[in-house]
């Protein structure tokens, strides 16, 4: 009679517990695998944002241009002014280019054209205004067409206010001279003639959209 050989309770029990348990599968590596699980593994990459470009630096030398510009113009002014005062007498026109160009004496006491002869304060107010504000809007200069226009309004209207706050009969009643006449054209003086170059310079600089700071508008 042979016997049985018992295995002990503890060990069958283990045995049958390792039986059914499944295997703990080891990790993969996220990276080599490519796991979904990964938070960044889809994510698009974080594209970093153009530097922001630093405003340029203000260039006094579009500062220097308009006064450069508005001093000769008011130089050339009152000295072409002067000279007529000298050698023209109002009422009898020198002729200079034929019929093209007269020397012709008057005393201006209104606007352009010889409008608003009464309202000769007022005018000087408007000039005054003018050149003020010239004188603000050149801190955001930064083109040469811009500077070129400020400083022939600023030299223009500079021209005319002296004569305007100097001149007779009174302060901020004197009269404007003009002496420059064409065919078929109010009599002017070379102040009228800058504020007049001026006004094309600024219309051309906006229809080529050239702004003040000197940057250029694309939609143009």
């Amino acid at each position: 009679m042979q016997r049985t050989r018992r295995t002990p309770l503890n060990q069958t029990s283990s045995r049958q517990a390792g039986d059914d348990a499944e295997p703990t599968p080891e990790p993969a590596d996220q990276e080599s695998a490519g796991s979904p699980s990964s938070p960044d593994a889809d994510a698009p990459e974080a594209v970093s944002p153009d530097p922001v470009s630093p405003p340029p630096k203000k260039s006094w030398k579009w500062t220097l241009i308009l006064a450069a510009v508005g001093l000769v113009i008011l130089g050339l002014d009152q000295v072409t002014k002067a000279l007529a005062l000298q050698h023209l007498t109002p009422g009898e026109p020198v002729n200079v280019i034929g019929s093209l160009l007269k020397f012709n004496l008057i005393r201006n006491s209104g606007a352009a054209f010889s409008l608003g002869a009464g309202y000769t304060p007022y005018i000087s107010v408007i000039q005054i205004t003018v050149a003020a504000g010239v004188i603000y809007l050149s801190r955001r200069l930064g083109s040469v067409g811009w500077a070129i226009a400020f400083g022939l309004l600023f030299g223009g209207a500079v021209g005319n206010i002296m004569d305007r706050v100097f001149r007779e009969p009174s302060p901020f009643h004197g009269h404007v001279i003009d002496f420059l006449q064409t065919p078929h054209w109010a009599i002017f003086n070379v102040a009228d003639m800058a504020v007049t170059t001026a006004a094309c310079l600024l219309v051309l600089q906006t229809l080529r959209g050239v702004r003040l700071d000197g940057t250029k508008d694309h939609r143009k």
